[in-house]
Formats: structure tokens, C-alpha cells, sequence
């Protein structure tokens, strides 16, 4: 618990990041309410962190799908898993993946999923690079668009 304020602003952080890739979350509006479902997610031990020298230099959430409707997988979802710009490309970011398949294949899961904007070029090499395909693809459209 001593790391929520420290988890939010992260999320913040990559919440803002994301805005580049096309995300519509709007990082610090959001604040409140992440902290919330932050400390509910640290209480059911979803959320892990990563340290380098003592400090926290990213996380990652977890959570074992409970869907409504009957699927012949358990599915895991990996959410936010982000590593502060300092940190990266030190293998951190491999290190919480590793950290967030275990705790999830420990639960039980046979399939792991996660999102990623389809802009986010970065993001998607190092998914794929990790062994991850695509599986599902979302559309969008404004609705200013005359077709409607």
C-alpha cells in the first residue's frame, strides 16, 4: 500500500503516453478513480511492482477473466504494464511480463491477453517478441463521418 500514490501517478503517466497512440483516456481527469481500483487491485495482490535500486520504476496489473459468459479458456488479462522512461530498455519491462504470466499462469489460466493501441508500434514489437498474436481487433469510427 505504500506504493499507490506512486502506481497512480504512474498510470497517469502512461495513460498520457497512450494519448499519442490514439487512446482517449485522459490521464490526471482520472486520478480519483484509478486510485480506487488501484488500492482494490493491490488488496487482491493484481498489481506488481518493479524496483531498481529501491525505487519503483514500473508495474504491471493482473486479472483472471470472470466474464460473463461460459469459454472453453481461463483467460488472464495483463493490464498496464508500463516502466518509467528512465528504466527502460534494461529488460524491466520483460522482467514484470515474466512476473505477470507467472502469477497468472499460478492462477490457473491457459491463455493470456492484453491490448495494445494499434499505433503503438513499440508496444506491439514487444508483445510479439514475447510470443504474443493478435487475436482480436477492435474498430472505431467518428460518428462525424457521413456513412452513418
Amino acid at each position: 500500500m505504500d506504493d499507490v500514490d506512486d502506481v497512480v501517478d504512474f498510470w497517469v503517466a502512461l495513460a498520457t503516453d497512450q494519448r499519442a497512440h490514439g487512446s482517449h483516456l485522459l490521464g490526471d481527469r482520472n486520478r480519483t478513480a484509478v486510485r480506487g481500483a488501484i488500492i482494490q487491485r493491490i488488496v487482491a495482490e493484481n498489481v506488481l511492482v518493479a524496483r531498481a535500486d529501491g525505487d519503483l520504476v514500473g508495474f504491471v496489473m493482473v486479472t483472471v477473466d470472470g466474464g460473463r459468459y461460459e469459454q472453453d479458456e481461463r483467460r488472464g488479462l495483463l493490464e498496464n504494464i508500463y516502466v518509467e522512461p528512465a528504466a527502460r530498455n534494461r529488460g524491466i519491462g520483460s522482467a514484470l511480463l515474466e512476473a505477470a504470466e507467472e502469477t497468472l499462469r499460478s492462477a490457473g489460466v491457459d491463455v493470456i491477453a492484453l491490448e495494445a493501441m494499434a499505433a503503438n508500434d513499440a508496444a506491439r514489437r514487444f508483445y510479439r517478441s514475447h510470443g504474443y498474436e493478435p487475436h482480436r481487433v477492435e474498430f472505431e469510427k467518428r460518428t462525424e463521418n457521413d456513412t452513418l
